[in-house]
């Protein structure tokens, strides 16, 4: 509405308000509102708690410009609802109804004192306007407001609501009746009106924001996109501007969009020459026919896992958002110019990047090294910021081979035909060959089709005097395996080769032969070689990540020991130790009697003890003794001392000091075993960050190095325990720290390995110095025995395994670290019969004569020594 100046008359509008009683009355809730549905609006708004604004800086010049160039001094920051937002909404949606304000800026006031700024001259005279008018800067943004202020509290429950668009949704026709009523008596309320010629109710497929929406989900409004088919040919860059618009609008309906628009997206670079080639055109024609043929895409359910399948080339990044199988969206871009510097990598990286801000999802890359982005040690400056940014969402990075992710790959590969697949038959001619009984043959080369004899000997005469030909000296191997595997076995295990390895081999046969896919082909050849796999290093990190076992809840619970020149006895919590001095002959009984004397009768019976798979330990009295007491044996996994790791690093400690008084003192080991029980018990221990003594008994132990005066302390019940409290949680905290810290230094040097039960592999042999396999010398012999069958998994890194009865005396449960994939089961195993197995798995050599004796003489004794020649040996091999 406007307002003339200096009019001495006063103008006045009768507004004669007709309901119509036409279709109005025929809809159900609608018909009790005609008050909302005038056929022009009734005058000036009521007043509302939003009026539009018009600021200036001050000392502004008059105005003299048309509204659309009157820019404030800072734009309203209130951002209007993202479409695709709106959109995701619709999820699940059966019945809609559209509601379209009439004359929708004319609803809101203009703030008095800016009402002459938006004055105007006509021949009639001179006028403002009292309300917002269309074109003003944030007219959209200020009408927004009040908008989402009416219907606030039904906002994304069953309300939509774009500037003056008013979408009503839900999955029933009982409930859409009753919001259809709740948003109408809003509208009477806030004397918002409609016009109702725009409006549209009860209906299962609407027209909202360009795009038609139903139950199936969403999909292009025909009515925007029918009249690009007659677009005529685009002259200038506006008119580029002005199609790429369009376009964009609805790129997460085409696929390979930024691919098929870069053609016409090169005309609009700065300082780029405006020429219209044969490829602006055929970019032109492919994206009028995409939108003109656009697929439905499903709307997203917010409750359910949402996948993402991205790649990255040089020709762009593209990306498919999917959900149960379906297609939601495509996006894709083009490359910015400092990205095609990027390596590999690092595209896949910013294609990540994108995605983090458009989706939360689980991501399917085809670059492994994506995969673990988040547990890198070493990252490039570029890589740390998009690990910045993306750590923030909630998304998973998973790794899909190139092969498989066709559906990505497509967005940022260029497209190549291919004859036998993407030739498209007309329909008469399919009719035809079918009418005829022709077959069509696929997947098909020229090799596999016979030519006459006659045009083959012409083929021969003109390859004889090709000199391109007489060039290449490779020969094509045909694909027949039995020739391929020929070649291959000659090149690699016979005994001009001696199995090489991959590389090797497939540089020797580059050289004479070619065939496709050779380079794979022989590595596949190599790896499931059984001789390979039994008798080749690895040169990975060791399998098996860091378990730590869990802390005691008491000090004693759970001790530890080992047949060492002592027997050391460690409590696990307080890390206090016994070292007792014991022969390796030593029975069970004897064994029982040590530990009831020197542990059950100082500090009680053990809950558990963790020790190695000795034949003390697993002899029967052991056991029975021990299940009197209620006291469950744990043993380490077969051939893995690192079970027990806390028993060998003790041993390791008492072995250094025993070597020490042995030199120092010069006196038998077992006279040092007191004093380096002592010294160990009371030396500060770095997990605990206390000695052992102080952890058990709470206070340091008097020594000629800490010597303090003994007194009384007057301590009362309570307090004792609740300080023996105190002092076992903070001795708990410090190993579980302690456990923590060296688990993360420890899985940096390892790997981590699974397998499956049914599967099979090969078993590693002990590497000990002056053992005889395989009736081979030691550094010959096998490094792993099998395959054997996986019948168990034993917790999260020991498998149990199915062994011959050769192996019968070896335990049947390996650390993974033991163990290595097989990828082919052979038809022939090597007989263990013959080996000479022992429990250990090691051989043992036989002696066949002395050579030689001599002394040789120390400080303290004479040793005597023998030159022996041991079975299937030299005597130039003698030790």
């Amino acid at each position: 509405m406007a307002r003339k100046w200096g009019s001495a008359h006063q103008v006045l509008q009768v507004i004669c308000i007709r309901w119509r009683l036409d279709l109005r009355d025929d809809i159900r809730i609608v018909y009790d509102y005609p008050d909302v549905f005038p056929d022009e609006l009734p005058g000036m708004p009521p007043d509302r708690d939003i009026e539009f604004l018009i600021e200036f800086l001050p000392g502004t010049a008059p105005i003299a410009m048309r509204q659309y160039r009157m820019a404030p001094i800072e734009h309203e920051e209130y951002p209007l609802s993202r479409i695709d937002d709106l959109f995701d909404q619709l999820q699940g949606a059966c019945v809609f109804s559209k509601i379209d304000l009439r004359s929708g800026y004319h609803q809101l006031k203009i703030r008095l004192s800016d009402i002459s700024k938006t004055a105007f001259t006509t021949k009639y005279g001179l006028y403002e306007y009292t309300v917002m008018s269309f074109g003003l800067t944030n007219a959209p943004a200020y009408f927004t407001q009040p908008m989402n202020s009416v219907f606030m509290d039904y906002l994304d429950k069953f309300v939509v609501v774009f500037i003056d668009d008013i979408l009503i949704y839900f999955k029933t026709e009982a409930e859409h009746e009753e919001h259809l009523r709740l948003v109408l008596q809003r509208l009477r309320e806030h004397k918002l009106y409609a016009k109702f010629s725009k409006c549209e109710f009860w209906i299962d497929e609407v027209r909202f924001l360009g795009h038609v929406v139903s139950k199936r989900g969403i999909a292009v409004d025909p009515s925007k996109v029918s009249t690009v088919t007659n677009w005529k040919v685009l002259e200038i860059p506006k008119e580029v501007h002005g199609f790429l618009g369009l376009a964009g609008y609805y790129r997460r309906f085409i696929e390979n969009f930024s691919r098929i628009a870069k053609p016409m997206i090169s005309l609009l670079e700065k300082d780029a020459e405006f020429r219209w080639t044969n490829a602006q055109q055929a970019a032109f024609d492919e994206l009028k026919k995409r939108l003109t043929t656009a697929p439905v895409l499903t709307l997203p359910d917010q409750q359910k896992k949402f996948i993402v399948y991205c790649d990255a080339s040089r020709d762009g990044l593209g990306c498919v958002l999917m959900q149960e199988g379906k297609v939601i969206a495509y996006a894709s871009r083009q490359l910015r110019k400092h990205e095609l510097n990027y390596p590999t990598h690092d595209l896949s990286g910013a294609r990540t990047e994108d995605l983090a801000s458009l989706f939360r999802c689980e991501i399917y890359t085809d670059h492994m090294s994506l995969k673990y982005i988040f547990t890198q040690n070493e990252l490039n400056m570029r890589q740390r910021r998009w690990l910045e940014l993306i750590k923030d969402y909630d998304m998973e990075i998973h790794y899909h081979p190139g092969k498989a992710n066709v559906v990505a790959d497509a967005l940022s590969r260029k497209g190549y035909a291919n004859m036998a697949l993407g030739f498209m038959m007309p329909h008469e001619l399919c009719e035809e060959f079918e009418r005829l009984s022709l077959d069509f043959l696929y997947h098909t080369t020229a090799a596999a089709f016979e030519a006459e004899p006659i045009l083959e000997q012409e083929i021969r005469e003109h390859q004889k005097n090709d000199h391109k030909l007489q060039e290449i000296r490779e020969i094509c191997v045909p694909n027949v395996d039995s020739i391929r595997k020929l070649i291959l076995s000659e090149a690699y295990d016979t005994a001009y080769s001696i199995h090489p390895g991959s590389t090797k081999i497939y540089y020797d046969l580059k050289e004479r032969f070619w065939r496709y896919g050779m380079k794979r082909a022989v590595a596949k050849y190599v790896a499931i070689c059984d001789t390979c796999q039994r008798v080749k290093a690895e040169h990975q990190r060791p399998a098996g990540l860091l378990l730590p076992l869990k802390v005691p809840e008491w000090k004693w619970e759970e001790i530890t020991m080992d047949f060492i020149m002592g027997l050391p006895l460690v409590d696990r919590l307080t890390k206090i130790a016994h070292f007792i001095p014991v022969n390796t002959t030593y029975s069970g009984a004897k064994l029982a009697e040590l530990c009831i004397s020197r542990i059950v009768c100082l500090h009680g019976i053990p809950k558990r003890i963790i020790s190695d798979r000795g034949s003390q330990f697993t002899s029967r009295f052991w056991e029975q003794l021990h299940n009197s007491f209620d006291t469950k044996l744990r043993f380490s996994t077969a051939y893995h001392p690192q079970t027990n790791g806390q028993t060998e690093r003790t041993n390791q400690i008492l072995e250094d000091m025993l070597r020490a008084c042995a030199i120092q003192y010069g006196t038998s080991w077992d006279k040092c075993l007191l004093y380096a029980e002592f010294f160990y018990n009371n030396s500060y221990q770095a997990s605990l960050k206390k000695s052992p003594f102080e952890a058990l008994y709470g206070k340091r132990c008097r020594t000629p190095l800490f010597w303090n005066q003994t007194g009384e302390k007057q301590v009362f019940g309570p307090d004792i325990i609740q300080d023996a409290e105190q002092q076992l949680r903070i001795v708990q905290k410090n190993l579980r720290a302690a456990q923590s810290r060296q688990r993360s230094y420890a899985d940096v040097r390892r790997r981590d390995l699974s397998f499956k039960v049914d599967n099979h592999v090969y078993l590693k042999l002990s590497s000990m110095r002056g053992i005889h396999r395989f009736n081979m010398k030691e550094k010959l012999a096998p490094r792993y025995i099998g395959p054997f069958k996986i019948l168990e998994k034993k917790g999260e890194i020991a498998y149990r395994l199915e062994l011959p009865p050769s192996l019968s005396g070896v335990h049947d449960v390996f650390h993974v670290s033991q163990l290595k994939k097989c990828l082919r089961v052979p038809e022939e195993q090597a007989p263990l019969e013959r080996l000479e197995v022992q429990e250990d798995l090691t051989y043992t050599k036989h002696l066949v004569k002395i050579l030689d004796t001599s002394e040789r003489n120390t400080r303290n004794k004479n040793i005597k020594m023998c030159h022996v020649q041991w079975s299937h040996h030299t005597e130039a091999e003698a030790t």
